[in-house]
Order: C-alpha cells, then sequence, then structure tokens
C-alpha cells in the first residue's frame, strides 16, 4: 500500500459520526441538518431537460479536454462574470467537479522531490480549510503548512506571519474565496499581497471559488483570482482558478466544474488528467453548457439563500456570536458565550434538539499553537426555509436552555 494514506486524517463527517454515535436524539423531534454544504435547492428545469436531451452521449467516451462547444460556454460565462477574456481552447478545461480537480491539480504541480536539505515540498493551506487540500498535499509527496485566519480581520489569513524559509519551499497555495467555511471574500488588497509572493517564490496559486455565485448583494458578487490579476495588470501566469455548477446550480450529483487560468499549467493538468481518466460525461457536458449559458435560475438560486440568511442570522445573533458573511452558505458561528465547547456544543445539541453543526475544531488544524476552529460551528443553510428557520430555532431554545 501507498504509505502516505496513513498520513491521511479522519474527514470532519467521520469525526462527526464517532461524536454522535451514543446518542440517541428525541424522537418526537424530526432531524435537521446543518452539517453537510449539499444543496438541497430542487435541480433547475433547463439542466434536467439537458441531461435527458443529450443520454445519446452515453455511446461514446467523452474527451477529456471536453468538447469545444462546454470550453466556449465556460469561457463566455467568465467574460461575462469577470470582465476579461479567456481562450477558451488553452485557458479553460472542464472538470469533474472542483473537488477532484483541487486534489489532482495538487498532483500535477507539486515536485516531490526534496531539497537539498532533505526537505519536502510545501503547500500551503488556509486554516480553517477545506479538508481535500491537505489530502492533495500528503499523497502528492508534499508537507502541508497552515495560515491561520484572525478573526478580528474577518478572517483573513495572516500570510505576512509565513516564514521566509516556508515561502522558500512553498509549490503551491490553495486559497478559498468565498472560503469555507467563513464565507470571507478576498479583497484586491490580499491578491496584490499573493500575488508579490508568488512572484517572488514561484509557487502556483490555485484559487478554489465554487461558493463565488452564493452572495447577498446582486451589485457586488465577489472577487475572483483572475478577475484581480485583470485589475492589476497581470496575466495569468503561475493563477488558475477552480469553479463549480454544484452550488450556483443546486447540480452536486453531476460533479460538473471547470478550472481556468494559465495555459502552460492545464497544459499539464490536461496531460496528468489524460492518464487519470477523470473526463467529465458528454452528457453532463451538454448539461453544463445549459447551466453556464442562464443566469436567472442562478439569481432564483441566490434569492432563496437570501431569505434564509436574513431570516435565521439574526434570531442567531440573539444568543451566539454570528453575523452575516461576506458569501457562500455557512453561517460561522462563535459558541463560546454558551459556556460549551463547539464539540459538546454539536454534541449536546444533536442529543437534545436533533439538530446537526460541525464543529469548527474539526474543520482546522492545531497550527502555531491553536486551532483556529476552536468555539466556531459551522452551519450550511442549504435546506429550504422553513426547515433553516425551525432548525435555527431550535438552536435559540437551546441556548437559552443553557441558562436556566
Amino acid at each position: 500500500m501507498n504509505p502516505l494514506l496513513d498520513s491521511l486524517q479522519p474527514y470532519p463527517f467521520e469525526k462527526l459520526r464517532a461524536l454522535f454515535k451514543d446518542v440517541t436524539p428525541p424522537s418526537g423531534l424530526a432531524h435537521i441538518s446543518f452539517g453537510i454544504g449539499e444543496p438541497k435547492h430542487p435541480t433547475p428545469d433547463l439542466i434536467r431537460d439537458a441531461v435527458i436531451d443529450s443520454l445519446g452521449g452515453l455511446a461514446s467516451y467523452p474527451a477529456t479536454v471536453g468538447t469545444p462547444a462546454v470550453r466556449e460556454a465556460i469561457a463566455k460565462w467568465v467574460t461575462k462574470r469577470y470582465g476579461l477574456p479567456v481562450d477558451a481552447a488553452t485557458q479553460v478545461l472542464p472538470v469533474s467537479g472542483s473537488r477532484e480537480a483541487l486534489f489532482a491539480l495538487a498532483q500535477t504541480v507539486v515536485d516531490p522531490k526534496k531539497n537539498a536539505q532533505g526537505e519536502p515540498a510545501i503547500v500551503l493551506c488556509p486554516n480553517p480549510f477545506y479538508q481535500i487540500y491537505e489530502g492533495a498535499a500528503l499523497l502528492a509527496g508534499a508537507q502541508p503548512y497552515f495560515a491561520n485566519s484572525d478573526p478580528k480581520r474577518n478572517f483573513a489569513c495572516d500570510y505576512s506571519a509565513v516564514p521566509e524559509d516556508v515561502w522558500a519551499r512553498t509549490q503551491l497555495l490553495y486559497v478559498c474565496s468565498p472560503g469555507n467555511p467563513t464565507g470571507a471574500v478576498l479583497t484586491l488588497d490580499d491578491w496584490r499581497e499573493l500575488f508579490e509572493l508568488s512572484d517572488r517564490h514561484g509557487f502556483v496559486i490555485a484559487s478554489d471559488e465554487c461558493y463565488s455565485e452564493i452572495y447577498f448583494d446582486e451589485a457586488r458578487p465577489p472577487l475572483g483570482g483572475l478577475e484581480a490579476a485583470h485589475r492589476l495588470g497581470r496575466g495569468f501566469e503561475r493563477l488558475v482558478m477552480l469553479s463549480s455548477l454544484s452550488k450556483r446550480s443546486s447540480v452536486p450529483g453531476m460533479r460538473s466544474g471547470f478550472v481556468a487560468g494559465d495555459a502552460s499549467i492545464l497544459k499539464q493538468f490536461l496531460l496528468y488528467r489524460t492518464y487519470h481518466g477523470a473526463a467529465l460525461s458528454t452528457v453532463y457536458q451538454a448539461a453544463s453548457i445549459a447551466a453556464w449559458s442562464d443566469e436567472t435560475h442562478v439569481r432564483e438560486n441566490r434569492a432563496k439563500y437570501v431569505q434564509k440568511f436574513s431570516t435565521v442570522t439574526p434570531m442567531l445573533a440573539d444568543v451566539l456570536d454570528v453575523k452575516l458573511p461576506d458569501a457562500a452558505f455557512y453561517l460561522w458561528a462563535n459558541v463560546a458565550r454558551t459556556g460549551l465547547s463547539d464539540t459538546e456544543f454539536a454534541h449536546r445539541l444533536y442529543a437534545d434538539y436533533n439538530v446537526t453543526v460541525l464543529p469548527g475544531s474539526y474543520l482546522a488544524r492545531t497550527a502555531h499553537d491553536t486551532n483556529p476552529g476552536r468555539d466556531f460551528v459551522r452551519l450550511a443553510l442549504v435546506a429550504g426555509v422553513d426547515e433553516c428557520t425551525e432548525g435555527a430555532q431550535r438552536i435559540v431554545d437551546f441556548c437559552r436552555s443553557l441558562k436556566r
């Protein structure tokens, strides 16, 4: 067996199952889950219809590079969304969801050879973070390094605290904007800092933007990595962005997304993926064209999230330290005022009220003497507004019961 597999840590939901293994929640209350970030809004008819209409494509192997039509649809969407040109032939690649691509990218860009001092390459990640980043780094033979987020700075990572010798060994930097779990969005100044570091040290930036289309002000969509480069007068050197239809279009089961950016990286990424065998089905390529070409269903999807967040956030703010995030569909709530740790809070909430939330410490690592997820819980507001409101009310009741 590959010995690097032994370095992987349990996934957050495995830890959650272990936390709940001896718990029997109250039978009189239906279970409400804020735990998994899986969209529950109905899949738009235009995507379902496109799948049905293209089922004849099952008779053919899909090309890893995708059809010219799907690459063109993605390129047009990027241009319309971010106001910049991309070459559909060389700067866009459809993938089987951003999760698969985030993992595979590290296998492409990381050189596993150790340096002259016997030290492995570094893949730098935010903390808290999406655990795929860490697993991708470890299985590429690299060492993860975690840059802690700062709640006092809207959960921005403090990259100035990263030592110079760490930057010198860094080959890949994962960023997530809007962020999971905090919903924080990188500013243009943040991007300027990252680009300067990349220019100095030569590492690749992978910008995970799968939540980019879930936001609360139609006039202020989140800034993207390619857009930041364009605004700063740069090209896309050493920069790729990854996006997905799962959240934008409520089709997590389709596993459809794309990577765009530096053509030289995408050329090598295509080579890796050709051997990896992770081509997107032609059926889903056709459905993806329909999805990327329509914004009406996306605005309707956002409106549902706006309704939920505008209802739930003030309810929870009465009992927890929580506020509306910049974007994405998570509430990142500090539970310290309840007197419970994040794991105790999740355990007792499930045991007493049959509501699932994810402890923040499960979404982070202890780094630099702290776990920045500790004392927080993540709530994924993915269900309908009525279910989310009911779940929020149970949390309010639970928190108030602690004070009796």
